[in-house]
């Protein structure tokens, strides 16, 4: 790398940078704007320095090896058009022959509806789909630091994590919504609906295939692919004896999961109670103070939720297989659901008893 080039490149940008805080600094001074928005447009300056630090250097480094990189910075930085993110996208992008350019981009790009506003942490893999879907790429591979596995390696071991090999986008939206991200939702749906698939790649494993995500595969055989959860969540039980026949007493409940922005993970009903998980936070739990004071019981307690998920898991046996295996291990299911589709048994078990229910899952139904 072009050690002074480096240097320059990046003082510029952090200068820049400065600059525009600064303004941003007297603007909100001033008392006439809102400050969340200032603050949101800050934290967007900031994320993108590091973004271009890190292009930037990579091409550096790819040019003086003798291959032809373009840094792409979507930045903007140097331009003041009021782009949104497509745009720009498809500004920067357009014309590059990429048979002849290997072009690396920041994961962060400007546009006028604030990308760390729409999508929070998950904005690189949402500029990587919209990219993929811009240039009609084939496949869009991300690279991550295990092959999407069987289970976690951590917890049952490198040797019983089996990668995945082939799985489907619905599986991929099962494990977004207990927070085990493949890609991050919203920049999975457009390569889902563009058609094109996404292949996750172990970075230390180069020479293996890694694990295709595609829209209509189904495993040939009956198996579960993925067994995972989260020791981080709250089982809430809303029971009241005058519910039975009520038409809309669950939507009662729900309109105070809207009102303080909670979303559920799990819901389960029986003729006089309501369970529904939801993410350990401090969200929840001022939800859950204010569900006591308007409905007749509430219980909310820490609890654990283990999930097996295939393609190909609806038929006889694999609801018995699982809760055979937890049964064995002496872990009772405090709460279960499993929708129609049958991708996804999702079993709420005892926080203390998490590892042992996935190791216990993986053994018994992906191998």
């Amino acid at each position: 790398m072009d050690l002074k080039e480096a240097r320059d490149f990046i003082r510029f940008r952090v200068d820049q940078s400065k600059t525009v805080l600064y303004s941003l600094g007297k603007v909100l001074a001033s008392g006439y704007v809102n400050s969340t928005d200032i603050h949101l447009a800050a934290r967007e300056i900031l994320a993108s320095i590091g973004e271009a630090h890190s292009g930037w250097n990579s091409v550096n480094i790819l040019n003086n090896n003798g291959i032809n990189a373009r840094f792409i910075d979507l930045c903007g930085y140097n331009d003041n058009e009021p782009l949104t993110i497509d745009e720009r996208i498809h500004k920067e992008f357009s014309g590059i022959d990429f048979s002849k350019v290997l072009c690396v981009a920041t994961g962060y790009t400007k546009g006028t509806e604030g990308i760390m506003r729409a999508f929070d942490r998950g904005y690189s893999e949402v500029t990587f789909s919209k990219i993929a879907v811009e240039v009609k790429a084939d496949e869009a591979v991300i690279h991550k630091e295990y092959h999407l596995s069987s289970a976690d390696p951590k917890i049952v071991g490198v040797e019983k994590s089996i990668p995945v090999g082939h799985t489907n986008y619905i599986i991929a939206d099962q494990l977004a919504d207990i927070g085990m991200e493949a890609i991050h939702p919203k920049a999975a749906k457009p390569l889902e609906l563009a058609g094109i698939n996404i292949r996750i790649k172990n970075t230390f494993e180069p020479n293996h295939p890694g694990t295709l995500i595609s829209r209509d595969y189904i495993s040939p055989e009956a198996r579960v692919e993925i067994v995972s959860g989260s020791r981080k969540v709250i089982a809430i039980e809303v029971h009241d004896p005058m519910m039975v026949g009520e038409v809309g007493f669950d939507g009662r409940i729900m309109s105070y999961f809207v009102k303080h922005g909670v979303s559920y993970i799990l819901k389960s009903t029986n003729a006089n109670s309501i369970t529904m998980v939801v993410w350990d936070n401090p969200k929840s739990w001022a939800l859950i103070d204010v569900l006591k004071e308007v409905f007749y019981q509430v219980n909310a307690k820490p609890m654990a939720l283990v999930c097996a998920m295939g393609s190909n898991i609806a038929m006889p046996g694999f609801l018995y297989r699982a809760t055979k295996a937890l049964y064995e291990k002496g872990i009772n299911v405090e709460s279960f659901a499993q929708s129609l589709m049958q991708v996804n048994m999702q079993f709420v078990i005892q926080r203390d008893q998490y590892e042992e229910a996935v190791t216990a899952l993986n053994e018994a139904l992906c191998h």
